[in-house]
């Protein structure tokens, strides 16, 4: 069973998102803080993150280059998810690394065939 790491800050976002994992088959982890999320990646280095743009500390950008530029962990597929949803939001999003990008509210259905897509790119 493939686990995912989930780090959003809105607890009700954070359920939304880990039932429809959950539900689908992953197991999850839920963090609310970059600073969490790389506790948690160094006890258990997950197959996927679902990754909040807007964060307490350093923003889902900042972690998904610092991921994206670690040798560890740069090949966990990182599922970027932002309220922010223009055109340069997205673009922003990929250059920093993220392998997809959607928008909030969050399509449950959506979420999960992203995260059943990058986990069996792995």
């Amino acid at each position: 069973m493939a686990t995912i790491l989930v780090i959003e800050d809105t607890l009700t976002q954070a359920e939304i998102m880990t039932g429809a994992l959950r539900q689908a088959g992953f197991s999850t982890i839920a963090v609310t803080s970059s600073e969490d999320a790389k506790l948690k990646i160094d006890q258990q280095k997950p197959d996927a993150i679902v990754l909040d743009v807007v964060l307490p500390g350093a923003s889902g950008f900042e972690f998904c280059r610092e991921l994206k530029g670690n040798p560890n962990t740069r090949s966990i597929p990182v599922i970027m998810c932002s309220t922010k949803d223009g055109e340069m939001d997205r673009f922003w999003g990929i250059k920093q690394g993220a392998d997809s990008y959607l928008t909030k509210p969050i399509n449950t259905e959506e979420l999960v065939r992203t995260v059943k897509l990058m986990v069996s790119a792995v």
